[in-house]
Order: C-alpha cells, then sequence, then structure tokens
C-alpha cells in the first residue's frame, strides 16, 4: 500500500486534510481561485466567473492574481485558526496556468511554512510537471478521471488542447487516458499522495466507473470520489438525469472493496472556504457582507424562500417543471419547513403567450409573498417576472438549508 512509503509529515498532514481523513468536520481549506484557462472542455463543465449563487466545481466570485491569493490567506488565517489547507481548483486546471500556481504557493509557503497544499488537475499536463510538483512542496493531488475506455471518454471531453494541436472525439479520449495514468505513476514514484474524482453520468459512464478503480488502485492511488454529475446550465449535459444518492453510494461501496472511497465530498466551489459542507468563502469576496461567528447572516426580520425540490432534501428541480413548492421561513432560529404550495406547472412546452402570462400571474398568488424562489435552472421569461416583482432568484444544486442561508445572506447585503 502506497501509505506504508508515507513519511511523518505526509501522514500528519494527511491527518488533517479533509478531504483525505475523516476530520472533515475539524480543519478547514481554502481554494484561491488563480487559474482561469482549461486545456480541455469536459461536456459538465460551466466555468463561470462573478456566480454567487452557485455551489458546484469551476465556479468562482473572482480570479485572483497570486499577490491577491496571499492577502486573502493572510486574512482567512487571521479569522480561522483551524486552517490547514490551501487547494487550487480551478476555475480552470492549475498546470496550464503554472506560473501562476507557482507563484501562488511560493508566496503562501513563504508566509507560512506549515501549511498543506494540494492541487486538482484533469491530469493533462500532469507528467510534465512531476518534478516542479515535488520541489514545490505539494503533498496532496486529485486528478479527475472519468473513464479509460476512449469510446467512453469521447462521450465526456468535447475538445482537448495540448501542444498547439486540438483533439476531439476517441482521438481526445485516448490521449487524455493515456496521460492521466502516466502522471499517476509519476506520482507514486515522487510518494505523493493521490485521489481519483469520478464524474458519475447516468447513461454513459456508470458502468464502468468500477474498472477505473480498480485501475487507479494499481498505480498507487489512496482513494477515490465519486460525484453525482451536477448538470450545469449552458454545458451539453444540462438536460442529463441527475444520479440518486441511493445509486451513489451502492456505488461507492461497490467500489469500496478495492479502493478506499470518499462519502464527505461538497463538491466544492473553485473559491471555497471553510470547513467541508460549511462554505463561508462569501464573507471573504470583495465587498461581502459579513456573517456572525455561526456562519449564519445576521437577521433583522423573516424571510420566506420557496424551494424547488423533487427529493424534498435538494435544491435540485427546474422552476418550469415545479408542481408544489417546499415554502420555508428564516429567522434567528434557524429555516424552518411551514408549508407546501400547489402549483400550475408553468412550463408545458405547448402554451401560447396567453396561457404562460396567466400561468405566471396564477405563479404570483401562490408565492407572491416570498422574498426569494431556490431552484436548480430557470428561463429568463419567468426570471425577469420574478425578479419585476422583487422576488429575488437563486439557481443552484444544493441542500436546501445551506442554499437558504446562501440567499438569506445576499438578501441582507443587498438591503
Amino acid at each position: 500500500m502506497m501509505e506504508e512509503k508515507w513519511t511523518i509529515e505526509v501522514r500528519e498532514k494527511t491527518e488533517k486534510h479533509p478531504c483525505y481523513c475523516d476530520s472533515d468536520h475539524k480543519y478547514a481549506r481554502m481554494h484561491i481561485p488563480v487559474a482561469p484557462k482549461c486545456n480541455i472542455q469536459c461536456n459538465y463543465c460551466n466555468r463561470k466567473y462573478d456566480c454567487q449563487n452557485e455551489s458546484r466545481p469551476g465556479v468562482t466570485s473572482e480570479v485572483l492574481s497570486p499577490e491577491e491569493a496571499l492577502e486573502k490567506y493572510k486574512l482567512v488565517k487571521e479569522k480561522l485558526s483551524n486552517l490547514k489547507v490551501v487547494g487550487i481548483a480551478g476555475p480552470g486546471d492549475p498546470l496550464f496556468n503554472f506560473e501562476e500556481t507557482k507563484k501562488s504557493l511560493e508566496l503562501i509557503k513563504n508566509y507560512d511554512p506549515d501549511v498543506t497544499f494540494c492541487l486538482s488537475t484533469n491530469g493533462l499536463m500532469l507528467s510534465e510537471y512531476a518534478d516542479e510538483i515535488q520541489k514545490m512542496g505539494i503533498t496532496h493531488l486529485t486528478v479527475t478521471i472519468n473513464a479509460i475506455d476512449p469510446k467512453i471518454a469521447a462521450q465526456i471531453y468535447s475538445t482537448v488542447y495540448y501542444k498547439g494541436k486540438i483533439y476531439t472525439g476517441e482521438e481526445a479520449g485516448a490521449l487524455m487516458i493515456e496521460k492521466q495514468l502516466l502522471g499517476l505513476e509519476k506520482m507514486k514514484e515522487k510518494g505523493i499522495v493521490c485521489k481519483v474524482n469520478i464524474v458519475m453520468v447516468k447513461g454513459i459512464n456508470e458502468h464502468h466507473i468500477e474498472e477505473v478503480v480498480k485501475k487507479v488502485r494499481t498505480l498507487g492511488v489512496f482513494m477515490s470520489n465519486i460525484m453525482p454529475l451536477i448538470p450545469a446550465k449552458g454545458t451539453k449535459f444540462e438536460n442529463m438525469p441527475l444520479v440518486s444518492n441511493a445509486e451513489l453510494n451502492a456505488l461507492r461501496n461497490q467500489c469500496s472493496i478495492d479502493l478506499k472511497q470518499m462519502y464527505h465530498c461538497r463538491q466544492c466551489r473553485a473559491d471555497a472556504v471553510g470547513i467541508l459542507g460549511e462554505d463561508i468563502s462569501f464573507d471573504f469576496r470583495k465587498g461581502a457582507c459579513s456573517t456572525n461567528k455561526t456562519g449564519k447572516p445576521e437577521i433583522q426580520q423573516e424571510y420566506k424562500i420557496a424551494i424547488a425540490s423533487k427529493t424534498g432534501r435538494l435544491i435540485d428541480q427546474h422552476f418550469g417543471h415545479v408542481k408544489e413548492f417546499l415554502v420555508y421561513k428564516y429567522t434567528e432560529a434557524g429555516a424552518e419547513l411551514i408549508e407546501k404550495r400547489s402549483v400550475d406547472q408553468y412550463c408545458n412546452g405547448s402554451e401560447e403567450c396567453e396561457e404562460i402570462e396567466m400561468k405566471m400571474d396564477r405563479m404570483l398568488k401562490v408565492i407572491g409573498d416570498c422574498n426569494a424562489v431556490l431552484c436548480l435552472r430557470i428561463g429568463e421569461a419567468p426570471r425577469k417576472e420574478l425578479e419585476a416583482n422583487h422576488i429575488h432568484i437563486g439557481e443552484m444544486y444544493e441542500e436546501i438549508e445551506k442554499g437558504i442561508i446562501k440567499v438569506v445572506t445576499q438578501l441582507k447585503c443587498a438591503s
């Protein structure tokens, strides 16, 4: 096993890295968004900048220079005594932005020599920067590998840009796999702790993931993290089906026979700050409105929030598909489900303009007293109508209570 070769320092750092151990609620991490460019286009990825509502990989509210990253680290470190890890997870690929990555880590290491560094990469350039990664003192690294079959990979990667050439189809898939596996070999040789992320896409790679896990195990990977697809708006996969928790955990359990599995992933933003599951990055963004010590916004009134949810646990439904909103009240005591409100489904695909207008009128009678609507996605026409009626819109894929806290913070700042 690879961990038998770890140094004492690496073992101690692993025990305090929230993604690699069971202490995810004890130690904090900070992602610095210094890597905007990416050399591949995945069919599920939309790297949004200045997006405060969404919580998923590739999203950030700002891109920092190395100097700005250092100043932000100093601020966060002053506020969070349990901050142990600095990671670069985008919004693009850190190795395709190598100079920015290198300078950022050098500046922070000079300020705090004890910090743990980690990178999250697509692996295309991993083998070429293996020596540099070790020299920079990076001890933990995550590679996203969604397939080891070029035919399957071709359905996930739209384009791959490598050494001045653009690859597509199975040629792109084959190149990605070759470079990713070679990179893992290099990391194994250098004793760097590796985790492999795998995005589970129903209908494309769910029956192939177990094979991926078995392969990366032979290359010394410490653990794998199977994540559900988040169908991001504006991507080729925006209408792909969601993966249920039951399906996800069944696959994780099966793969745990071969390799340690991560069950506590939160699919964090590229500018995430805090412990896993309690992202407080909003407090450290430019012009942010601060929260109290509990991480919850200061409240001076009640807020009503209408939630679009298929599961009753997640914000996971398109606005146009809702037949019943969950209405929550948020006060100083927290979020409380107060009622369920039935509505006519806004989008059936065949309505005339007059019908749509009538539906929106009826919709406003049902949720017009709400301060905000939280949904997975929403069209431009209903968004404009709701905003014209002073109803804030939050598009996100998130647990309901965490989504409510985010939107109430934004409402409080806006006021």
